[in-house]
């Protein structure tokens, strides 16, 4: 791909906090005061709650007992749904921290999604090779008062329930040959769509069906949707407002448009393997992050392919990329065990005060 004239560069914001590999971050949808929040998983088995703006830290969700693969936030916030490496799927109350879920699993849970209008149904995958829906409104968690230590006041405490993957809707069974490892709901809600090895898969919930399969170019290393609020789309944008998936595989990206994500969009070779890759469709950009053993995140143009920019800053592969619902920055998690969030509009915002960066960095704390 060719080159550009470079353009402005800003100061990159690192989240530091975590003590192991980032293998995803996700953020959540454009809450009211144009807020919004994002979350991390970690290798530590302890994924995060950030402002999504600033990076700062909210809260960390602990309870895993092993490595959280995923992480997402449900389509109204209140939720958060992690996949670990301790056989669990958790849900957690993103605004007290506490767990209100366990999908309990016979292996390595490693990937979670949320339906794109609906917090009360998950879907799990991992080394079981077995996609499944939860329905959460089948049990809630239930709250006991307890006496705090004064002994005069009570406070309820939520006792988490545990659902066993048995009592699941699996969907597609024998279908996987390989461990699930992304999972996204297109916008129409009965088409959902698995990463598994080098295959796409979409499945039509009401039958239980594939009725589209993608086979690309190598090991899926990146799957995820790329939407701005809908306030913020317009029918000008790549996909036409609608959610554009973007798949890192092998060293080719992938974009598929449409109400279920089956129109392919484009798809491009790369000179190096690529482990992440997401969209911005409205400033018609794409960000790639560089495999082992680069550590680069590059951004090119959509219509030309000209690389407009190279990020060095991350000390390990970049595994996760992703914008903000406002498509004002962007964040990208690594090997390194660190977030970057990187400004991707003109002026003032979050931590930006409109200025060209230095050389330095900025931490969020």
């Amino acid at each position: 791909m060719a080159t550009a004239e470079a353009p402005r560069q800003y100061v990159p914001l690192t989240c530091h906090g975590h003590s192991r590999p980032v293998p995803h971050i996700s953020f959540s949808p454009l809450e009211n005061d144009d807020v919004y929040y994002l979350i991390s998983a970690c290798k530590d088995g302890n994924p995060m709650l950030r402002d999504g703006q600033t990076g700062d830290w909210i809260g960390t969700f602990i309870g895993h007992k092993g490595a959280v693969w995923q992480a997402r936030l449900s389509p109204d916030a209140a939720t958060a749904a992690t996949a670990s490496a301790d056989f669990t799927a958790k849900i957690w109350d993103t605004h007290t921290g506490e767990l209100l879920y366990t999908l309990q699993h016979d292996h390595v849970v490693r990937a979670v999604a949320y339906p794109p209008d609906n917090s009360d149904l998950v879907a799990t995958g991992g080394v079981e090779k077995k996609l499944r829906i939860f329905d959460l409104t089948e049990m809630k968690p239930k709250t006991t008062s307890e006496v705090t230590t004064n002994g005069n006041n009570t406070e309820a405490a939520v006792v988490p329930c545990t659902i066993q993957a048995s009592s699941a809707f699996e969907i597609g069974a024998g279908v996987h040959t390989a461990s699930i490892k992304f999972i996204v709901w297109t916008r129409d809600p009965n088409i959902l769509i698995t990463a598994s090895d080098n295959t796409l898969r979409w499945f039509d919930l009401p039958t239980r069906s594939v009725v589209k399969q993608e086979v690309l170019d190598g090991e899926i290393g990146s799957c995820e949707f790329c939407a701005l609020a809908p306030e913020y789309t317009s029918k000008t944008d790549i996909g036409e407002g609608l959610p554009v998936l973007a798949v890192a595989a092998g060293k080719s990206i992938y974009f598929w448009g449409g109400l279920r994500a089956m129109d392919e969009l484009k798809r491009a070779k790369m000179n190096h393997k690529v482990a992440s890759v997401a969209l911005d469709p409205k400033g018609r950009k794409i960000v790639v992050g560089e495999d082992k053993p680069a550590t680069w995140v590059r951004v090119y143009r959509w219509d030309d392919d000209v690389e407009i920019d190279v990020h060095k800053g991350h000390h390990g592969p970049v595994w996760s990329i992703a914008f903000s619902p406002d498509g004002k920055l962007y964040a990208t998690g690594s090997e390194d065990g660190t977030i970057k969030m990187w400004k991707n509009c003109e002026g003032f915002y979050g931590l930006w005060r409109g200025g060209a960066g230095g050389t330095g960095e900025r931490t969020a704390e």
